[in-house]
């Protein structure tokens, strides 16, 4: 039997948002769409995961070699604030252990379109880490996409329910190609390399 020890697991990938069209170009939905991007880049659509309440594809990522990675992109069906479900039984399933982990999410206080990496923390009061980590602990890999916070006196509720605006539009396909690549990176070359490539 196939062990599969931590050297030759595979990674899970996980972009987090809200299922459904009315949520689909919200700020709080950006994991989704750099998930989607990921998903284009090695040639899969996503499809609905056995029993679990999420959307997966399988792939591979990096060049032939040692550096080629086997990799489970994710979307959990799951409303935001239930995330933690849905990942940890794919976890599970695909014998991901927790370190190999990657939730791509919005965060509030990193300024528009910065990209900051890293492992283990907080949650920060967003719903979805908040789920994971009740689910399989913190030491998770995170690619925390900055929104910026809301202007004025809008609750932040509303703000992350909200769609891009026209001007930060006009940026948001560049940005969530360079989350993607900070992803890839992250799983081919490791955290540091990655941080001191994006962390910008």
């Amino acid at each position: 039997m196939d062990v599969t020890t931590p050297a030759n697991a595979p990674w899970l990938i996980v972009g987090l948002g809200n299922p459904g069209p009315e949520y689909a170009g919200n700020r709080h939905n950006v994991g989704f769409m750099v998930a989607d991007l990921l998903a284009e880049r090695v040639g899969g659509r996503f499809k609905r995961a056995g029993k679990a309440q999420a959307q997966v594809v399988e792939g591979r990522i990096g060049p032939p070699g040692p550096a080629n990675r086997r990799v489970v992109l994710a979307k959990p069906m799951s409303f935001m604030n239930l995330s933690g479900g849905p990942v940890n039984a794919l976890k599970d399933f695909y014998k991901v252990p927790v370190a190999n982990i990657v939730a791509i999410h919005d965060e509030l206080d990193i300024d528009y379109g910065v990209l900051r990496l890293k492992l283990g923390g907080g949650d920060n009061g967003h719903n979805g880490l908040k789920s994971m980590t009740k689910a399989f602990g913190s030491e998770y890999h995170r690619v925390r996409f900055g929104i910026g916070r809301p202007p004025g006196r809008m609750q932040v509720a509303d703000f992350v329910l909200k769609d891009f605006s026209s001007s930060e539009r006009k940026e948001l396909d560049y940005f969530v190609d360079r989350a993607a690549d900070a992803a890839e990176a992250l799983v081919i070359e490791g955290l540091e390399r990655a941080q001191s490539t994006y962390n910008s």
